[in-house]
């Protein structure tokens, strides 16, 4: 076979969908009848393959992103399965980045659902040529074309029906073939891995014509070969129509539409043909754009074995302690054994080993070539959105957008050996997940845990104990609020006492100014050195700030004050540096008593602006009112609300 039609033979795709839409359900019958699998696993029953990790199979969810290889009618489809929960949106958008075609998964009851809206976005980000099969057609409240139309109104997709499900509900059977104009039904007794194609009843068949005349009308609007043969009533051939459509999905001007029921095991293998007919190949999406590292001169990377190396890492995982990633090559190849080049690190890295991988099954294989994508092994500094190439053909792919974290919490060993663990668990964690984030706070010593809601910071903390055998408590982080003033004080004082047998004497008059949200705190002198030498001056600044280190009301440092020193009196024998930092700072206690201080809180919302489809909301915020926030939002919005948070200031009511 010539390189060129191995690389044409290629099928990079993601099953992408809103949690329980059946995704992993799918993605098993794939596996099962392309031959990957020998039997079906089932999601509730936690046998699915691809749901490997234990806390996916307790949960019966997907949480990461796993990567698998079959086979379709001579094409090597390469599969990632991708979560469905928003807490785990970033291993969809990583995914999305190296794949050339998606399937988005619909419940036929639930309808696009929220997190759908999500994840169609992040495949119109990348430009993803897109397929959209409509699950669980046999549960009650199935609605096949509600869910077309949803399809049009939420995620305004432009819909190309290819099938009509026969009956509904607990009377599914399976599909009309509006191409071919045939229906199909599968065998219950082979697990749905028969079917048999015949001409289609005689009361489905008006339904079909209907459909079969709008198929060929929305495929007329966008290749003129289809309009001229549609307006002169001649015959077409169904050749024509698939190379229509194909050319139609890839340019993402339609989104081929399918149906059936996963669980049922009805409708699998025609989306499969969907997938290999529709979906492009490498060799058939734009070559991706490079910058030289150095001089910024833009890279065409072509999907050419010949060409220089350009590889993308889009996922890091710790795989029994050693650190596995995900790499999908664009152009050149990746050689076993051999160096590749980081221009993001400068830094030159081996390929110990590159394998093709199933879930968590992998397989050694000695090149991956343009189109690959696989996971390696001996890649010590390089992470998630860094680029692999040569060193004398230096390339910079586009880096990843990644989310910030949105929830935090507080966490703590519970023993001394769990304490000499904890650090090195956590990196290991963040390497993996680039929306994870760690920090000790210096104001109390905690140890803050951030992450992208409830559930993606529970998995963490479950991990820890399962695959670290490290135990944490884990609590609410403390806030750490400040003190002001809201109007203008002063205060003085005097000291006056012997010290170590000598005598200290000052007296100080200030006056605090309350200054803006966020300017800090400020010193100034009125007086002339003649008044008070600068020495002392100094000295009065210096118990001014230390001061300002308490509030009188709970303790917490004091911000956003200006402090003016207006007068000072003494003694020629006995006036020192002491004496005018204790009485500062008495002075500075004294006015502050004086000055409404009180407790920084509060918050208001600050703008509301439209973009790409939604509403961007910002406001500054109580930390103290954000703990649980993220979970309140996503049941106010039905999970399409989203935020991000980040300290602005400390504020008032």
């Amino acid at each position: 076979m010539k390189k060129t039609d191995k690389l044409n033979n290629i099928r990079n795709i993601g099953i992408i969908a809103h949690i329980d839409a059946g995704k992993t359900t799918v993605t098993e019958r794939v596996l099962y009848y392309t031959g990957r699998s020998h039997k079906i696993g089932e999601v509730h029953d936690g046998e699915a393959v691809m749901d490997w990790m234990v806390d996916e199979q307790e949960r019966g969810i997907t949480i990461t992103s796993a990567v698998t290889t079959c086979q379709w009618n001579g094409r090597d489809i390469q599969l990632i399965d991708t979560p469905g929960h928003v807490d785990f949106t970033i291993e969809v958008e990583r995914s999305l980045r190296v794949l050339d075609g998606a399937v988005g998964v619909f419940c036929a009851v639930g309808g696009v659902e929220p997190q759908s809206e999500t994840v169609w976005r992040q495949a119109d980000r990348y430009k993803v040529p897109k397929i959209a099969f409509i699950n669980k057609l046999d549960r009650i409240g199935a609605n096949f074309f509600g869910t077309v139309q949803m399809l049009r109104e939420r995620l305004k997709a432009d819909p190309l029906i290819l099938q009509i499900p026969i009956g509904a509900e607990d009377s599914f059977s399976g599909v009309v073939d509006l191409i071919r104009m045939q229906q199909i039904r599968w065998d219950d007794d082979t697990l749905g891995a028969s079917y048999s194609t015949g001409d289609i009843d005689s009361d489905l068949r008006e339904d079909a014509e209907i459909y079969r005349e709008q198929l060929l009308e929305t495929l007329a609007e966008v290749d003129d070969g289809i309009m001229e043969a549609y307006l002169a009533e001649a015959p077409i051939d169904t050749k024509v129509i698939l190379a229509a459509i194909r050319k139609a999905t890839v340019a993402l001007r339609l989104v081929p539409v399918l149906c059936g029921s996963a669980l049922k095991n009805k409708g699998i293998q025609p989306l499969l043909d969907a997938i290999v007919q529709f979906l492009p190949s490498p060799a058939e999406v734009p070559a991706i754009n490079g910058v030289h590292p150095e001089t910024g001169e833009a890279i065409l990377c072509h999907p050419e074995e010949k060409a220089p190396l350009a590889a993308l890492i889009f996922k890091v995982s710790m795989v029994e302690g050693r650190k596995l990633s995900f790499v999908r090559v664009y152009s050149g190849k990746l050689i076993a054994g051999t160096d590749v080049y980081n221009p993001s690190r400068n830094k030159k890295e081996k390929l110990s080993r590159i394998l093709m991988m199933h879930a968590n099954k992998r397989e050694r294989v000695d090149l991956a070539g343009p189109g690959a994508i696989v996971g390696v092994v001996g890649l010590k500094d390089s992470s998630t959105g860094e680029t692999l190439c040569q060193q004398e053909h230096p390339v910079l792919l586009e880096k990843m957008e990644f989310y910030e974290p949105v929830i935090s919490v507080a966490v703590e060993p519970k023993t001394h050996s769990d304490q000499e663990k904890l650090q090195q668990v956590l990196e290991k964690f963040m390497a993996e997940d680039p929306t994870l984030r760690v920090q000790e706070d210096e104001d109390t010593g905690q140890t803050i845990l951030s992450g992208m809601g409830e559930l993606h910071l529970e998995v963490i903390t479950s991990r820890m104990q399962r695959e670290f055998n490290t135990q944490v408590n884990v609590g609410k982080p403390q806030v750490v609020y400040r003190e002001t003033i809201e109007s203008v004080a002063s205060g003085s004082a005097v000291f006056d006492k012997e010290v170590a047998g000598n005598r200290h004497y000052g007296e100080v008059t200030l006056r605090l100014e309350p200054l803006p949200r966020g300017k800090g705190n400020r010193f100034v002198s009125r007086l002339v050195p003649e008044e008070l030498s600068s020495i002392l001056v100094k000295a009065v600044e210096k118990g001014v700030m230390e001061s300002l280190e308490s509030g009188i009301l709970m303790g917490y440092p004091v911000v956003d004050v200006k402090a003016v020193l207006t007068g000072a009196t003494t003694r020629e024998s006995n006036g020192t540096e002491l004496a005018f930092t204790v009485a500062a700072s008495m002075a500075v206690r004294e006015a502050l008593s004086q000055g409404m201080s009180l407790n920084s809180r509060g918050g208001k919302i600050e703008s509301i602006e439209p973009k790409l489809g939604v509403q961007t909301i910002k406001a500054t915020v109580p930390l103290a009112r954000m703990f649980g926030y993220s979970t309140s939002l996503r049941s106010a919005t039905q999970g399409r609300g989203t935020f991000s948070m980040q300290f602005s200031r400390f504020d008032r009511n």
